[in-house]
C-alpha cells in the first residue's frame, strides 16, 4: 500500500511521496507528513555489513514507495559518490563520553549535504513521474548551510533554477563566501537586511501567494523547496541514524537492541525530527536531546509546552541555529495532537497572530521522549576547549552546543546510555570561533584562522574552504525583506 503524506493543516490534502517532494510545501501552508510509519523490521545484524548507500536504499524504498527501485538506485548513486571525502559518508568518531556522527564530509562541509546531495535527483525524478515539464524553481531561505548545499546540488541541473535568501551579517564569512562565489547559470543568491526568520516567513508567503503562483504557471514555472519543509529533504536524514546504530553494533560498542540516546543541535527542528522518525521505524533510541543556543525557543517549549517567539533574536557563534520559528516543529506538533490537522492549523495561526501557542491535550508518550537544554555563548566556547583538551578533537560551534547540552544532561541525570551527537559542520566552516575557543586569541581573519586550525587539529583543510579565498564573488544583491518578491520576479521575468 502506498504511503500517504498529508498536510499538517488540511486532512483532505493527501499526496504520494513524489507529489509531496515536487510541491515542497503544501499550498495550504502546511507540511506534508506521513500519517503512519512504514513497517521496516530492521535487521541490524545484517545492516552491520551494509554500505551507506545500501542503508539509504532500504530507508528510501520504505518512505518513498512510489519510486521504482531503478529510480532510487539512480538518485542514490548520483548523491553519495566521490563528492564525499570518505567512503563511510557519515563516519562515527568515539570521544571520551559519546560518539560524534560526522555529517560534514560532503562538498559543502555541513550536514545539509547528506540530504541536499540527493534532493535534486529526487525532485527531477518526481517531476518526470508526475508528467510535469514546468521549470522547477527552488525558492529557499538559509541560516547559513542550506543555501550553499542546495546550490551545489542544483547548479546547472536542467529544468531548474534556484534562488537563495540569507541574512546579511547573520552567517560566518566562510558560509557567505561559499554562497556568493557559487557557480551555475541557474543560481541566484540574495542577502536581506533582516534575519533568517524574516527570510523564511516571506518565502512561505510567496509559496502561498495564489496570484504569484498563477502568474508563474502561465510561464510554465512552479516553486519547490529545498528547506527541510520538503519531505524529500527530511527522509534522507533518517538514513544516517539507522546507519549510525548499525555501525555502533558493528564495532561492538553496543549489543543488538541496546538503546542509545541521540543529541542534536537544532534550530529548524528537521534533523532531530528525522531522529524521531528513525526511532519510529525501529532504531532503539531512548532519549532525543534537543540542543539550542541562546535562541532557546525550543528548550522553553519542551519545558513549558508553550511556543513563544516573542523574544529578542540573538546573533550567535552558531548561526545556523539562530532561529525563532522552527518550521519542522509543526510536524511534531501534528503528531503530538493525534495527527489533527484542524488543531495544528489553529495552533500555527495563533503563532502568527499572537506570537505564541500553548499545547494542552498531547500524546505524552511522544513528548516524554524529548529532553531539551541550551548552551550560552560562554558554554559553547568552553565546550570546544574541553573537547579539545579531552580528545585532541576540535568541534564546530553547533556541535559544541550539542556537546555542552549533553554534558549537562549527563551530569544531572546520571544517564550513561551510549549517546550519538549529530556533528553538523566542520570546524573549518567557523574557524575563528574554533581557534579562539582553543587558544583564547581571535585570529581576526577567517583565512588566517583556517591555517591556525590546521596546525591545531592536524585535519586536512577541505577543498570547500581551500579554494574560497581566490574565488570570484558572483552574487552581490542585497534587498530589504520587503523586496524579496520583487527580486524573485525580476530573476524569473514575471
Amino acid at each position: 500500500m502506498t504511503l500517504i503524506y498529508q498536510s499538517t493543516r488540511d486532512e483532505n490534502n493527501k499526496v504520494t511521496a513524489s507529489q509531496a517532494i515536487l510541491q515542497g510545501l503544501a499550498n495550504d501552508g502546511g507540511l506534508f507528513t506521513p500519517l503512519a510509519m512504514p513497517d521496516m523490521a530492521l535487521d541490524f545484524e545484517a545492516l552491520t555489513h551494509a554500505s551507506y548507500q545500501e542503508v539509504a536504499k532500504l530507508v528510501l524504498s520504505a518512505f518513498l514507495d512510489d519510486f521504482t527501485s531503478e529510480e532510487l538506485d539512480y538518485c542514490i548513486a548520483n548523491a553519495y559518490d566521490a563528492k564525499f571525502d570518505t567512503e563511510d559518508i557519515a563516519p562515527l568518531v568515539k570521544l571520551n563520553k559519546h560518539y560524534n556522527l560526522e555529517l560534514f564530509h560532503g562538498s559543502t562541509i555541513a550536514f545539509k549535504d547528506m540530504a541536499l546531495s540527493i534532493l535534486p535527483y529526487l525532485l527531477t525524478t518526481s517531476a518526470k513521474k508526475q508528467g510535469v515539464d514546468n521549470k522547477i524553481v527552488i525558492l529557499t531561505a538559509t541560516s547559513g548551510d542550506t543555501g550553499k548545499a542546495a546550490m551545489a546540488g542544483f547548479a546547472d541541473v536542467p529544468g531548474t533554477e534556484i534562488i537563495v535568501f540569507y541574512p546579511k551579517n547573520g552567517v560566518s564569512k566562510i558560509q557567505e563566501l561559499q554562497m556568493t562565489t557559487q557557480k551555475g547559470q541557474n543560481t541566484h543568491v540574495v542577502a536581506i537586511d533582516g534575519n533568517f526568520d524574516d527570510a523564511q516567513t516571506d518565502v512561505k508567503r510567496m509559496f502561498n501567494d495564489a496570484d504569484l503562483r498563477a502568474r508563474l504557471l502561465e510561464q510554465k514555472i512552479q516553486f519547490s523547496s529545498a528547506n527541510s519543509m520538503n519531505i524529500g529533504r527530511l527522509v534522507p536524514q533518517i538514513v544516517y541514524y539507522v546507519y549510525a546504530y548499525a555501525q555502533l553494533l558493528k564495532t561492538g560498542d553496543i549489543t543488538n537492541g541496546q538503546a542509545i540516546n541521540v543529541t542534536v543541535p537544532t534550530g529548524n527542528f528537521g534533523n532531530i525530527l528525522a531522529a524521531y522518525y528513525a526511532r519510529e521505524i525501529g532504531v532503539p533510541i531512548a532519549k532525543l536531546i534537543c540542543a539550542s543556543n541562546e535562541n532557546k525557543v525550543l528548550t522553553d517549549f519542551f519545558q513549558t509546552r508553550t511556543y513563544d517567539k516573542k523574544r529578542d533574536f540573538k546573533v550567535t557563534s552558531s548561526p545556523s541555529m539562530d532561529i525563532l520559528v522552527s518550521s519542522n516543529l509543526e510536524r511534531l506538533i501534528f503528531h503530538l495532537v493525534g495527527n489533527d490537522a484542524a488543531k495544528t492549523k489553529e495552533l500555527m495561526a495563533a503563532l502568527v497572530s499572537k506570537g505564541e501557542y500553548q499545547l494542552d491535550q498531547v500524546d505524552q508518550s511522544i513528548l516524554d521522549l524529548f529532553e531539551a537544554g541550551y548552551a550560552s555563548e560562554a558554554d559553547t566556547e568552553a565546550e570546544i576547549k574541553k573537547v579539545f583538551q579531552e580528545n585532541n578533537y576540535i568541534e564546530d560551534p553547533h556541535t559544541a552546543v550539542a556537546s555542552s547540552v549533553y554534558r549537562a544532561y549527563r551530569e544531572h541525570s546520571n544517564d550513561d546510555t551510549p549517546t550519538v551527537i549529530a556533528s553538523t559542520a566542520s570546524p573549518y566552516k567557523f574557524p575563528r570561533v574554533a581557534v579562539k575557543a582553543v587558544t583564547g586569541e581571535d585570529s581576526g581573519d577567517d583565512f588566517a584562522a583556517v591555517d591556525e586550525l590546521h596546525q591545531l587539529s592536524g585535519v586536512v583543510i577541505p577543498a570547500a574552504v581551500r579554494d574560497l579565498q581566490m574565488a570570484p564573488v558572483r552574487h552581490t544583491t542585497v534587498v530589504p525583506t520587503a523586496g524579496m518578491q520583487e527580486a524573485v520576479e525580476a530573476y524569473l521575468g514575471v
